[in-house]
């Protein structure tokens, strides 16, 4: 089944994905891969490898802290 998956805080879009998804493995993929793309997106907005590192980890997991992540049948 095609899905979206969207993650928000606060009224602000954080990541929307369309993804294909059949069996526990591929919901599970489909949330990895979310995470993965955070991960990206903070490495971009950081000024140093330095500071990459420091906030890699808990930056995901603070974002999502109080996210509403919803997943939709896609149309």
């Amino acid at each position: 089944m095609k899905v979206t998956l969207r993650i928000a805080k606060g009224g602000t879009s954080l990541y929307v994905g369309a993804y294909d998804v059949t069996d526990a493995q591929s919901f599970g993929k489909m949330c990895a891969d979310a995470w993965l793309k955070l991960a990206q997106q903070q490495l971009y907005k950081e000024s140093s490898v330095g500071a990459l590192m420091e906030h890699l980890e808990n930056d995901v997991l603070d974002q999502l802290n109080g996210a509403m992540i919803s997943v939709e049948r896609a149309q």
